[in-house]
């Protein structure tokens, strides 16, 4: 894996959306992902507000981008300009190896419409393109 190499996608373009580096300005628009319980039904731990939760998550994301360690990405509607939803690689420790992880997370009124698999799908490809990793992995809950 390229330890220097950014590993956001800002610009990058699938037929239905845009990959674009997120900002503190899409709090807003992203807080309903933490008030809608169906986004947490596999995540472990204890909860906060719905507020703190999304802040916690910016803050997290924009630590990963200063430390190289990837990043999510704001996924923007074409047809809208709306934020769908975030995806990214982040760099993560599996069993004390650094493995590349395609991950990504959407707003419940754009689930199940092929938004995740086209968002992940363009991922992999980039991830392979710009030769960032020889192997990908997704980190999925078993009853998820």
């Amino acid at each position: 894996m390229k330890k220097e190499m950014s590993y956001l996608m800002n610009g990058v373009e699938t037929p239905r959306i845009v990959f674009r580096t997120i900002n503190v300005n899409d709090t807003d628009e992203w807080l309903p992902f933490f008030e809608d319980s169906a986004s947490f039904q596999y995540w472990k731990g204890a909860r906060e507000t719905p507020a703190v939760e999304c802040e916690n998550w910016y803050v997290k994301q924009f630590n990963r981008l200063t430390e190289n360690r990837g990043g999510m990405n704001a996924l923007i509607e074409k047809a809208t300009g709306k934020l769908i939803g975030h995806a990214g690689l982040l760099v993560q420790t599996v069993d004390g190896l650094a493995e590349l992880e395609v991950a990504y997370s959407l707003l419940s009124k754009f689930r199940e419409k092929g938004f995740a698999s086209e968002a992940a799908r363009k991922c992999k490809e980039y991830a392979f393109d710009k030769e960032l990793a020889p192997s990908l992995i997704s980190i999925i809950s078993l009853t998820n």
